[in-house]
């Protein structure tokens, strides 16, 4: 399968029905020179307004739902792990919603999550606090997890995580098997 842009994202590329949805809701105002979602100028509209995001959510997570199903249904009885990246996968029915077999969450505390917005993505402060408020209470999502990874040190410490939660994965692959 290799790595791909999270599904997500690929929902409201040119030409998907995700994208056709979201330029008739918000308007070409979301689009960028080159026909594509525009996602900084979508976020301001959808972060400052609760009711527009949950009008964004209706339009993409159905059409997630559909293709991790596909994915899912396309890869069933390989040995193969498929990894499936959900940023709202709680808030959206969780685990059941999509016919998962385990959860991995990554978390870092609210202070050091702004931080990274801020530093590492460009974001405006006020702009990552209002997607950061925007996100179910840490503790729900933790509930959900069946592996965390604690994402709170340097890159080779998260590698580490990874490489655990990956040894998780072969575990849960096996116990399957079974």
């Amino acid at each position: 399968m290799g790595v791909q842009q999270p599904l997500p994202r690929r929902a409201l590329d040119p030409g998907t029905p995700g994208h056709g949805a979201v330029v008739r809701r918000f308007g070409a105002a979301v689009l960028a020179g080159d026909g594509t979602v525009d996602r900084g100028a979508l976020a301001r509209v959808v972060f400052g307004d609760p009711a527009a995001r949950a009008a964004l959510e209706a339009i993409v997570h159905p059409v997630v739902r559909r293709e991790v199903a596909a994915e899912l249904e396309a890869r069933r009885g390989s040995d193969e792990v498929v990894v499936v990246e959900l940023p709202l996968l709680v808030e959206t029915g969780g685990r059941d919603a999509y016919g998962l077999d385990g959860v991995i969450v990554v978390d870092a505390p609210v202070d050091l999550a702004l931080d990274r917005l801020v530093r590492l993505r460009g974001l405006d402060p006020e702009d990552a606090h209002r997607r950061v408020a925007a996100q179910i209470e840490p503790g729900e999502r933790l509930r959900a997890a069946d592996f965390v990874v604690v994402n709170v040190g340097t890159t080779d410490e998260l590698a580490q995580m990874a490489d655990e939660a990956w040894r998780w994965l072969a575990r849960l692959r096996a116990e399957r098997a079974r």
